[in-house]
């Protein structure tokens, strides 16, 4: 398998613009058939879903067809993917629903490691219903999350179980099947925060063993819109908060609202975009695996170099352990300079790599690096060699 990074770049007319985009994790670049196939669903004959006119049967067509684009992507069954404007609403929604069965005596668990996202909404949730929420913290030394420290955890009263797959704030990436096959062993469900983690790896949810899996389309290469899926039979169980005149099927109960057409035919095109990075025949989700197997060598190699580049920088620090099992993604400070400072000097070089907590806000703050937050640098399907050499040279501009 070849990965041309010369090709895909070539796709994003964002690029033309000539910064090095280490902004991935908050939102990548889209390509042009992305952006093409939106377009053409606004400037098209589209309706409300039906069967009887054209406009109509297109608007049902788009939607089937997002449906089945995403359960490929994540290996998942195509009627239990919800749409949602994002993750974070979907999340809410989702929290709101499966704390109408809790109460008092019962238990949540959450993790510092989480984007906020994936914390606050079960926070609030869990403090509703009356039941008892428990923390599970990370090593901040390595930014592992180990699975012990949710299952000392776990007990017969715990409900559900937060944990993100990735870390978007370290590309920590925690063992998701042993997580949740404790989880489920106690009688829970499990929800997995999967937004940082799909743009670089192929998701299979079953083997995760992911009861609720979440993701958002602007981190890999497509529109901003937010998706769960599940199993049917779950979401059957559930009963959210609705019109009285909208449909009581799934997947479409927990989808409030018409649901945008455009963006739905953009994700199907990420998909299809990310299918063909690497040219080849076989079904979307042989064609898949493929291609995410030859983005993570290509993104592995890229991220080795931009660490141990950094990490040889003084005044550096770098955080996390690269030796762990992460994404590419690397989190760091300038001895000096705050990560603002750090942010906007890199932006006059060219160089896109954003300071925050960027939601991590437990995360940020367990870590030691409080609110301020620190410089995040991602690789991404379009990042090449320059790119990485260039944000190194921009950084040791600063050391120096």
């Amino acid at each position: 398998m070849t990965y041309d990074v010369a090709a895909v770049r070539a796709r994003f007319p964002a690029l033309a613009e000539g910064a090095a985009h280490f902004d991935g994790p908050g939102g990548s670049q889209v390509p042009v058939d992305v952006a093409e196939a939106v377009a053409g669903v606004m400037v098209a004959a589209v309706a409300n879903r039906g069967r009887v006119t054209a406009a109509e049967r297109r608007a049902d067509l788009i939607v089937t067809e997002a449906r089945q684009a995403v359960a490929d992507l994540l290996g998942a069954d195509p009627r239990g993917v919800v749409f949602g404007r994002s993750m974070t609403q979907l999340t809410y929604d989702l929290s709101r629903a499966l704390a109408k069965g809790w109460g008092p005596g019962d238990e949540v668990i959450v993790t510092r490691l989480d984007h906020d996202a994936n914390i606050r909404p079960w926070v609030q949730a869990a403090a509703a219903a009356g039941a008892t929420l428990r923390w599970a913290d990370f090593d901040p030394a390595t930014g592992v999350l180990p699975t012990a420290a949710i299952t000392d955890l776990l007990t017969p009263k715990t409900k559900l179980v937060a944990v993100t797959a990735a870390s978007n704030l370290l590309g920590t990436q925690p063992d998701i099947p042993a997580i949740t096959a404790a989880v489920h062993g106690v009688g829970a469900l499990a929800y997995v925060d999967g937004v940082h983690h799909t743009a670089h790896a192929l998701v299979d949810v079953k083997a995760f063993g992911a009861d609720f899996y979440a993701c958002s389309q602007y981190k890999f290469l497509g529109p901003h819109l937010g998706t769960v899926v599940a199993d049917p039979e779950l979401l059957e169980t559930l009963r959210p908060d609705k019109l009285l005149p909208s449909s009581d099927a799934v997947p479409e109960r927990f989808e409030l609202g018409t649901l945008p057409y455009e963006s739905l035919a953009g994700s199907t095109a990420a998909v299809e975009f990310l299918a063909n990075l690497v040219p080849g025949e076989g079904t979307r989700r042989e064609r898949l695996t493929r291609s995410l197997t030859a983005l993570h060598e290509h993104e592995t190699v890229l991220l080795r170099r931009l660490e141990s580049g950094l990490r040889a920088l003084p005044g550096v620090t770098v955080y996390g352990d690269p030796e762990r099992a992460r994404t590419s993604t690397v989190l760091f400070t300038v001895d000096g300079l705050t990560p603002q400072e750090v942010y906007e000097r890199l932006g006059l070089a060219g160089v896109n790599a954003p300071a925050s907590h960027f939601y991590a806000i437990e995360c940020a703050r367990h870590l030691g690096i409080g609110d301020a937050g620190a410089v995040r640098a991602g690789i991404a399907p379009y990042t090449n060699e320059s790119d990485v050499d260039r944000l190194l040279t921009a950084v040791v501009d600063l050391a120096g």
